[in-house]
């Protein structure tokens, strides 16, 4: 496809048909060693799942970024099935998330650089395994990762953190694939950036997640100078006792970064869905940003971070 494209785990489609997107969802996290220990984040219902994706596109919605990445509660079959049912598109990723999320004994610690590289190129030419690494057989599917994960916590990037980095990054360059980042509370965000500006990833198909926590205007500003793109999606988690510190940063950067800024719910808790009998529910940015934004005079923003900016950062790099 020598046209700008997007892969979904229905296959590549032309960034002309992302529509409306939300850059950081959680559709799909099954039974797994994650929901053991956070049963608040099981998300494996195909029906309720899909009412409520289907209730996004009928507000407009029409394309999620799934950040569950491999063996951490990924299951592909299951978000094929919600996308045929939902008509949403969904990008599901490969790559690793943060160490929490896996047993201390888990093969991302032993794997190589290349090994790791090898499954991430896999995951997103081949196909992802129906049984998401678990083992000990491998059954790929013809479902497409179109998209790359990796996470960082609290403190300093570790040597292990930094052969994830290279190994995505390898993937990234290999394979065109973008990328996103786990950010705790914005921590560690110039570090990452940094990094992958040292590694020669291309910065216009890199995401940080979660950086609105971070609270600060010259923080975020700093991080979204290196070049990269940054993702916004704690709108409705701020107390009423607080500012927004959210809204508080798109007031200030849209106008300085338009091409720059994504936002999403970061839905991974069961109690935010509406069809789990939860809020706000995944429709709350259609329902409450165009509002602010016009409030505040930057309604021409709407476009940029729903539309054109999340079309350009997760088209697949042809360069």
């Amino acid at each position: 496809m020598s046209q700008e494209f997007f892969r979904t785990v229905l296959g590549d489609k032309p960034t002309s048909e992302m529509g409306l997107t939300y850059s950081h969802e959680h559709i799909i996290i099954d039974d797994s060693y994650v929901t053991a220990a956070h049963p608040e984040f099981l998300l494996n219902d195909v029906h309720k799942i899909s009412e409520e994706l289907k209730n996004f596109y009928k507000a407009g919605g029409r394309t999620v970024v799934d950040t569950m990445p491999a063996n951490s509660g990924r299951n592909v079959l299951k978000s094929v099935e919600v996308s045929h049912v939902s008509g949403v598109n969904i990008i599901v990723p490969t790559g690793m998330h943060l160490e929490i999320y896996y047993p201390e004994n888990h093969w991302r610690y032993h794997y190589s650089e290349d090994q790791l590289t090898e499954l991430f190129i896999d995951d997103i030419e081949k196909g992802i395994d129906e049984f998401d690494y678990s083992g000990p057989f491998l059954k790929r599917t013809q479902y497409k990762a179109g998209l790359i994960k990796l996470a960082t916590g609290d403190g300093p990037i570790t040597p292990h953190q930094e052969k994830i980095f290279r190994a995505v990054v390898n993937a990234h360059l290999e394979t065109g694939a973008p990328i996103l980042t786990h950010t705790n509370f914005g921590k560690q965000a110039l570090e990452q950036a940094k990094l992958f500006e040292k590694l020669g990833a291309n910065l216009q198909h890199v995401v940080l997640s979660h950086v609105d926590r971070a609270k600060e205007v010259d923080y975020n500003k700093a991080v979204l100078d290196m070049g990269v793109r940054l993702e916004y999606d704690s709108a409705f988690r701020w107390k009423e006792s607080e500012p927004n510190y959210t809204l508080n940063l798109l007031e200030n950067l849209l106008p300085l970064y338009p091409d720059q800024i994504t936002l999403g719910m970061d839905m991974a808790k069961n109690a935010y869905w509406k069809s789990y009998g939860g809020s706000p529910g995944l429709n709350y940015l259609i329902e409450t940003i165009p509002q602010f934004l016009k409030s505040k005079g930057l309604e021409e923003h709407y476009k940029k971070v729903f539309f054109d900016n999340p079309k350009k950062l997760y088209a697949f790099s042809q360069s």
